[in-house]
C-alpha cells in the first residue's frame, strides 16, 4: 500500500508527512515538480537537511534547473522508489502538490499524441510571428479548460496543447480527461484542505516573508548566473521564481515582486483547490485541526 498527502501549496504537507512517515516507519517519495531541481531550495520550501536526516526523502535534486522533467518521469522514478522503499518493509509516503504527478501514479497517464517536430517547430514560429497573446487567444478557442490553466507566458504547455489540437482535433483537456480505464495501482489519498481561503492566504503571505527574510532574491540572482538558463524552461514557471527574476531584472520594485509573487501563488492554490475538491476518492481533512495528525493515523492503520 501507498499513502498520498496531497494539498494547495503551503497547507502544511511537508511537516504532517515528516511526523507520519517517523510514525509508520515511512520514507517520503516527493510529488513536486520544483524539488526536483537543484539549486531552488528557499523558494521551494524544500525539506531541510534536518528533515531528510529524519526521514529519507526521494525525488528531490535530482535535475539541473536547465532540464526538464514530466509526469512520465515522475511515475518511472516513483516506481523504483516505491520498490525500493517496499523492500526494506517501510512504508511510501507520496507528499506533494503537484496533483498531476499523482493522479499519473494512481490513474495512469492519458494517451496523447508523440510530438511532432515538424508542427512544433511552425508553431514557435508562429509564436515568434504573431505572439503569445494571440496564440494564447486561439487556445481559448479551441479548448478553454486548457487555456484557464496555462498562462501565456507559459510557451511550452501553450505550444503543446496547440500542438495536440492541431494534431488530433481534440483538446488537450478533454484527452487528458479521458482515462477510462482501471486504476494503475491503489493508494490512499488524503488531502490537507484548509478550512477557509483567508487562512491558506495568510499561509502563503507568511511563508512568502520568510523565504524573501532567508534569502530566496539571492538564491535566484544565483540561478541567473548559470549559463543557458533562460525563462521559457520548467523549473523557472515553479511560483515565485518568474516574479523574482522580473524584480532583479529591474522591471519593478521590491514591493510589486512580494504582490506579483502572492498573487501566482494564491492562483496555484485556487487550481489546486479545484482540482481536489473533484477527487472523488479524496479523505479531506482541515490541516489547522488539533486531532488532525491522529485521524489521518487512523485512518491508514485501518486501510
Amino acid at each position: 500500500m501507498i499513502v498520498c498527502l496531497v494539498g494547495p501549496t503551503a497547507s502544511g504537507k511537508s511537516d504532517l508527512g515528516l511526523r507520519l512517515a517517523e510514525a509508520l516507519n515511512g520514507e517520503i517519495i516527493s510529488a513536486d515538480s520544483a524539488l526536483v531541481y537543484r539549486g531552488m531550495d528557499i523558494g521551494t520550501a524544500k525539506p531541510d537537511a534536518q528533515a531528510r536526516a529524519r526521514v529519507p526523502h526521494w525525488l528531490i535534486d535530482i535535475r539541473d534547473p536547465r532540464e526538464a522533467y514530466s509526469a512520465a518521469d515522475f511515475v518511472t522514478d516513483a516506481e523504483a522508489a516505491i520498490a525500493a522503499i517496499e523492500a526494506r518493509g517501510k512504508l511510501p509516503l507520496i507528499v506533494g502538490g503537484t496533483l498531476l504527478y499523482v493522479r499519473a501514479l494512481l490513474q495512469g497517464l492519458s494517451e496523447l499524441p508523440a510530438a511532432a517536430p515538424g508542427l512544433r517547430a511552425q508553431l514557435a514560429d508562429e509564436l515568434r510571428t504573431r505572439g503569445r497573446s494571440a496564440l494564447h487567444d486561439e487556445l481559448r478557442e479551441v479548448d478553454p479548460v486548457a487555456a484557464a490553466r496555462i498562462h501565456p507566458n507559459d510557451p511550452q504547455r501553450l505550444l503543446r496543447a496547440l500542438e495536440v489540437f492541431r494534431q488530433t482535433g481534440t483538446a488537450l483537456s478533454t484527452l487528458q480527461g479521458a482515462w477510462t480505464g482501471a486504476p494503475r495501482r491503489a493508494g490512499l489519498l488524503i488531502g490537507l484542505l484548509p478550512a477557509t481561503r483567508a487562512l491558506l492566504h495568510a499561509r502563503i503571505e507568511a511563508r512568502l516573508d520568510a523565504m524573501i527574510a532567508s534569502g530566496f532574491l539571492e538564491e535566484v540572482r544565483t540561478l541567473m548566473g548559470l549559463p543557458g538558463l533562460h525563462d521559457d524552461l520548467p523549473a523557472l514557471r515553479a511560483v515565485g521564481y518568474r516574479q523574482a527574476l522580473g524584480h532583479l531584472r529591474g522591471e519593478y520594485d521590491l514591493a510589486r515582486f512580494r504582490e506579483l509573487a502572492l498573487y501566482a501563488t494564491r492562483q496555484l492554490a485556487k487550481r489546486q483547490l479545484t482540482w481536489l475538491r473533484g477527487e472523488s476518492n479524496l479523505t479531506s481533512l482541515d490541516p489547522d485541526a488539533a486531532d488532525t495528525f491522529t485521524r489521518i493515523l487512523a485512518h491508514i492503520k485501518s486501510a
